[in-house]
């Protein structure tokens, strides 16, 4: 079928400021649909018009029911930038849909600025936790990032002034595009001082101080980021065990038996778009690992609480897995083994002999390798100073065959 859905790109001008091959194709169509400030602009009195409802799943199911009629979707700026282009990408099938894009906000802030695009991270603010930021928050990182108004940029401020980069840039581009466009720049810790217009995009030139708190995104946060009652992958291992686990963008891990969360947060922080689901059955640590996943930046955290064997069923199939409780447990494993996708990595890890007798058994019949990893620290024996041992950690790693 060729392409009855079109996804235009518009800009602060609105419709009139649209190529006008591109206003020719507003002529055309049967349906439209925007914001309502965009809808103002149609000259097309052929064409229904629908403003998106709020939230936007229903006007989403009614554009796929439009199948076989010329619908025309106006969105802001870049639609596959975070807009709605992608939503509408993933429900409908990539040769029924055009999009036709315009300067996004990331585009047009970085030409305001003279930054580099490829210097930076992008990412929105918008209907989502501030907390998402977190990860990005690092010395000398360029971010650009769409708000949800006002109030989105004092939380921003807070957030860094939290951390300890409250001497950070904060540049607030107001309305660009437009005839009140308007740009101010200030530190994190001047913020509160200053109100904003709704519609701006927040550039932060990220400023470490003293005492500030550095939470790298590669593996291996120091134990005192957690939360935790004890039931904590430590630092070492942790940093080992995932590195095993190997994230990627977009791959969905498992944590089962996430104790206070520190192997799922860490595998979303690390690569892009990274998702995870952490299984746990005691309420106090599915309370400690829902406050480390705001605190951390891994907001999205899926915590599924229960049993651990009983609640494995119905999710989508990972493409990592690791266990880190129910390690004896031959039905838990077994469940997990059968859910993992074909290629996918098994980490696991034991410090009893019952669960190092479990995994010796399990790399017997699927392969891989058994890592013995000890880990000693510094500590004193009176006036002297010794390493220390730490419990060792038998560690079973595979890749589930094709």
């Amino acid at each position: 079928m060729s392409a009855w859905l079109t996804v235009v790109g518009v800009g602060l001008e609105g419709v009139g400021g649209l190529p006008p091959s591109v206003r020719a194709l507003l002529d055309t169509a049967d349906v439209i649909v925007g914001r309502k400030r965009l809808l103002e602009g149609i000259t097309a009195k052929s064409a229904e018009t629908h403003a998106w409802s709020s939230p936007i799943d229903d006007t989403l199911a009614q554009i796929e029911g439009w199948k076989g009629r010329k619908v025309i979707v106006l969105a802001t700026g870049n639609p596959m930038h975070f807009g709605v282009g992608v939503t509408l990408a993933r429900r409908i099938p990539s040769d029924e849909i055009t999009i036709i894009p315009a300067p996004s906000a990331f585009s047009l802030a970085a030409a305001r600025l003279k930054w580099p695009l490829q210097g930076l991270e992008t990412l929105s603010l918008h209907g989502r936790p501030v907390s998402a930021l977190h990860p990005f928050v690092q010395p000398g990182a360029r971010l650009l990032a769409l708000t949800a108004g006002n109030e989105t940029i004092h939380e921003v401020s807070a957030l860094l002034v939290a951390r300890g980069f409250g001497k950070s840039i904060m540049t607030v581009l107001e309305n660009m595009g437009s005839a009140d466009e308007h740009i101010i720049a200030m530190s994190a810790d001047e913020c509160e001082q200053h109100e904003f217009a709704d519609f701006n995009t927040l550039a932060i030139e990220c400023t470490a101080g003293p005492g500030a708190r550095f939470l790298p995104r590669v593996p291996g946060l120091p134990d005192d980021a957690f939360n935790n009652d004890g039931q904590l992958t430590k630092r070492d291992i942790r940093a080992i065990t995932l590195s095993a686990l190997g994230p990627t963008p977009r791959a969905l891990l498992w944590d089962v038996g996430a104790g206070c969360g520190s192997i799922a947060i860490e595998w979303m922080r690390t690569a892009p778009g990274a998702r995870a689901i952490a299984f746990e059955r005691d309420e106090n640590r599915i309370r400690l690992i829902a406050e480390n996943a705001v605190a951390l930046g891994a907001p999205d955290l899926d915590i599924v609480s229960g049993d651990v064997a009983d609640s494995l069923g119905g999710h989508p199939a990972p493409s990592a897995i690791f266990l880190g409780g129910a390690v004896t447990s031959d039905a838990v494993f077994v469940t997990c083994w059968n859910a993992l996708v074909a290629g996918g990595r098994f980490v696991a890890n034991s410090v009893t002999l019952e669960g190092d007798a479990a995994l010796i058994a399990r790399h017997e019949a699927h392969g891989g390798e058994l890592v013995r990893i000890e880990v000693s620290h510094v500590g004193p024996v009176g006036a002297r100073r010794v390493m220390r041992p730490r419990m060792s950690v038998l560690q079973w790693r595979t890749v589930k065959g094709q």
